[in-house]
This record gives structure tokens, sequence and C-alpha cells, in this order.
């Protein structure tokens, strides 16, 4: 190994060094200002300062799911809009906002399906008093 090889590859080290550092130094902290002792409560499913009420297991139905990952990609799709925004002042012509009315009108149907199929919709197990 020469002193060119270590002088050019000094920035990736370093990098790598800092990163290493950045990567073991929560679990240092966490090591020396964690408590020792263990109570019951500790060992509890929940530790959040309320007693838990019935199993730790609690069955969902598939639907909840289904919304959950139906807001996610939704959420992540919203974010593309902003970077179309952004270009959109300096582009000219209407093709910029022929393709986010494209794109918000194949959203538009994927939520027309989602509704279509059942998915925002959520049968009651208890009956309302």
């Amino acid at each position: 190994m020469n002193e060119t090889w270590v002088i050019d590859h000094a920035y990736v080290l370093l990098f790598l060094a800092v990163g290493a550092v950045a990567a073991s130094l929560p679990f240092a902290v966490v090591a020396l200002l964690a408590p020792r002792s263990r109570w019951a409560q500790t060992l509890e499913t929940y530790e959040c300062g309320m007693e838990p009420v019935g199993p730790a297991w609690i069955r969902y139905g598939v639907l909840y799911y289904l919304y959950a990952l139906m807001f996610l990609a939704f959420d992540v799709d919203v974010l593309y809009l902003f970077p179309v925004a952004l270009v959109y002042r300096s582009t000219p012509g209407f093709t910029v906002a022929l393709e986010v009315l494209l794109f918000l009108a194949i959203l538009s149907l994927a939520i027309a399906f989602a509704w279509r199929k059942g998915v925002f919709t959520w049968p009651r197990r208890i009956p309302i008093k």
C-alpha cells in the first residue's frame, strides 16, 4: 500500500470511521444510562404507564392493513407532485399540466377501485347501543 492510495481514499476511510462511531454511539449511551433493575411492569407487553387490558396479540381485520397500505401508497405518490410543481413554472407549454392531470386521474381511479372493493368501510362487530 503506497501513500497515494491512502491520500486518495482518505475521505472514504474517514467517512467509514465517522459512520462506525455514529452507529455505535447510541448503543454505548444506552448501555451507560439504562437502568439495571427489572420489575414486573418492565417485563409486561406494553410498558407505557397504563395497565394492559386483554390479550397482547389482538387480531385486526385485513381491511385495516389494506387501508394503511393505501394511505402509505398515496402519501408517497403525493410526494412526487412537489418536484413537478417546481418544474411546472420553468417548463413552457401544457405538457407538465397534462402529465399531472394524468397522474391525478390514475390516483383517483385507484381510490375509486378501493372504494368499490369496500376497503374504506369496516363492519362493526359490536352493536351500537
